[in-house]
């Protein structure tokens, strides 16, 4: 991707919202008579915080990142996501500081920016859309190898632009042993010459130089003839599954999986969101509802008001882990896995699982920083020690901080573990987590979370 082109992107679209933003504000101000004499100075505070939770919305959900290459789909999902999380910023923002605002001129605001938006994104769609059926510059490619990758790669160029036509294969006919959809045109040998002669604008290699040193020569000449000559690794040579390549400077890296918590920018992100989020629970939710709880806990059973146990953590760092109390003072605690019918859970601590109010100490630890608020939910060390001998992929999970609730979870595997594939399930869905974060997702499984401890979870016990 050219980086000055990306960057004219950015700036012209960040121009354009902004733009669209304050003229819509600018106009309803104008054309509404509902604001009252004296009260323009809140609308000015309307106007200056719009755009700074704009600027922080585009900037969680990546809007304006990586579009150059005008993937419009994933631009238009990015452009949902911040509308949805401006609106509910703003509505916060309103009802937290008690401004009297016209509902209609915030109702009118929302829906034309939301207006404005979609026109300039369909705007954009058409053009794209016009610029690539009246294109005359469509591209011939040819592929080298007929291999598991070159016939992923023609797939993949297929579905992707119409405007790029697979014209072949070129392999030696001797390691062939199957019927192509599309043509072998010759040998390896007979690639450039073809290329040459029928307009071909890009070759790929599937073939690695190492085992064939004439691909060098190839790649030179076809540059001699500007013809693009672009090389195709097939990284399952050397690992059996889906690999991530990362650069250092010039140097590729291949590791096993993304990780977007890695990027220190995103790590930042999180860890803001977590402070934020733990001190509005703490301070508007757990200063009133633990000395309630407390007084209940203790005439419910004799015992602390807090269960504190130590859990596994990021780095499988062992942590002190802080519950309200939903069980009798027991002697098995730390080796023993709640089940469904557990003699153990009190009355009170039964109401207190199934509402998950006895997860809300824990973010105590979101704050301190030994847990988030959204990942893998930690396990005791007991647990950790034994699921890791029955999983291999077990401790991929510790790689990022536990938390209070996780993907995992809403998604239905959560509670007692009885079977291999309980495990194996809930592991996966962890690693997903780890490997496709975003801050999206994480206020995704915070609403789902709500949704399903009110909707009621059948695994919650």
């Amino acid at each position: 991707m050219n980086s000055r082109y990306s960057n004219l992107f950015r700036f012209f679209f960040v121009c354009v919202d902004l733009l669209a933003l304050n003229v819509v504000y600018f106009l309803l101000v104008l054309s509404t008579n509902k604001i009252q004499l004296g009260a323009e100075h809140r609308y000015m505070i309307l106007f200056i915080v719009a755009n700074m939770v704009w600027l922080l919305t585009s900037y969680s959900t990546a809007l304006y990142v990586d579009n150059a290459s005008l993937d419009l789909d994933r631009f238009a999902r990015r452009t949902v996501k911040t509308m949805i999380l401006f609106v509910v910023f703003m509505i916060f923002f309103i009802f937290l500081f008690h401004y009297s605002y016209s509902r209609i001129f915030v109702m009118l605001s929302f829906f034309a920016f939301c207006t404005v938006l979609l026109l300039t994104r369909g705007l954009l769609m058409a053009s794209a859309f016009y610029r690539q059926k009246n294109s005359r510059s469509g591209k011939k490619v040819v592929i080298v190898g007929y291999n598991n990758v070159a016939k992923r790669l023609a797939y993949s160029f297929s579905g992707r632009d119409h405007r790029m036509s697979v014209e072949g294969f070129f392999e030696d006919p001797r390691r062939i042993h199957e019927l192509s959809d599309l043509p072998i045109i010759g040998d390896i040998d007979e690639c450039i010459n073809y290329a040459i002669n029928n307009r071909i604008s890009e070759i790929y290699s599937t073939i690695s130089p190492e085992t064939n040193t004439s691909i060098y020569d190839m790649a030179q000449t076809a540059e001699k003839s500007l013809i693009r000559f672009k090389f195709v690794p097939d990284f399952k040579f050397y690992v059996n599954r889906d690999t991530h390549l990362e650069y250092l400077d010039e140097l590729p890296i291949l590791s096993l999986r993304p990780e977007p918590l890695e990027d220190m920018s995103n790590s930042i992100k999180k860890r803001v969101f977590d402070i934020i989020f733990s001190l509005v629970v703490i301070v508007f939710v757990l200063s009133w509802l633990t000395p309630i709880l407390a007084i209940l806990i203790k005439l419910s059973s004799r015992g602390p008001v807090f269960f504190v146990q130590w859990r596994s953590g990021k780095d499988n760092k062992p942590f002190r882990c802080i519950k309200f109390r939903s069980l009798a003072v027991n002697d098995n605690a730390n080796v023993q896995q709640v089940t469904r019918g557990d003699s153990r859970i009190t009355p009170l601590g039964k109401f207190l699982r199934k509402t998950n109010l006895d997860e809300l100490p824990q973010f105590l630890n979101v704050l301190a920083g030994s847990m988030s608020v959204v990942g893998p939910r930690p396990h005791m060390l007991r647990h950790t020690e034994m699921y890791s001998k029955i999983l291999g992929q077990y401790m991929i999970r510790h790689f990022v901080k536990p938390g209070v609730t996780g993907w995992a979870q809403v998604n239905g595997f959560r509670g007692e573990i009885k079977r291999e594939d309980q495990l194996r399930k809930r592991i996966e869905h962890d690693i997903w987590y780890l490997e496709h974060w975003s801050s999206w997702l994480d206020i995704r499984i915070i609403l789902l979370t709500l949704y399903v401890t009110l909707k009621g979870d059948k695994n919650a016990f």
